[in-house]
């Protein structure tokens, strides 16, 4: 029988959550054809350090970690980042099933996110859930262009 959770991720998550994420984002480094990218590059500590100032779910499937998603609220809009499921996991619906949860922990507000503007894959699926474009632009860390979405 298969059991599945989504559930807060402890700060003991980390490692699991920066292994998947290493392994969920190399295919947006290839679109760009840099592996030069935050996700990337991201050490344990970061992961870590993230858990002050965000919110973070993880996916549980019979008891191994296969996803993740943090978002933290500012001035009422609700900004969503890292969604990632494990490669061997993807196309499941999992992905939209942290979507839906941490929308709910924020219920009324209005959600931001971004991806890269060349990622037709995550635009269609952040698309198919409400969100829209509002614009791109590239953030001081990296090269990439970014496409920033929306949700009201």
């Amino acid at each position: 029988m298969i059991k599945k959770i989504i559930m807060e991720a402890s700060i003991e998550d980390a490692p699991e959550i920066l292994e998947i994420q290493k392994l969920a984002y190399v295919s947006e480094a290839e679109i760009d054809g840099n592996y030069e990218i935050e996700p990337l590059l991201q050490t344990i500590e970061d992961v870590e350090k993230a858990f002050l100032d965000n919110h973070i779910l993880k996916l549980v499937l019979n008891e191994r970690i296969i996803g993740s998603v943090r978002a933290k609220q500012s001035s009422g809009t609700c900004h969503i980042m890292k969604l990632m499921v494990h490669p061997d996991f993807q196309g499941n619906g999992y992905g939209k099933e942290l979507m839906n949860a941490i929308e709910r922990k924020y219920k009324g507000f209005r959600f931001e996110l971004f991806t890269g503007s060349k990622s037709q894959r995550n635009i269609t699926f952040y698309k198919n859930l409400g969100y829209k474009a509002y614009k791109t632009e590239k953030l001081p860390r990296e090269e990439t262009v970014f496409l920033f979405m929306e949700k009201a």
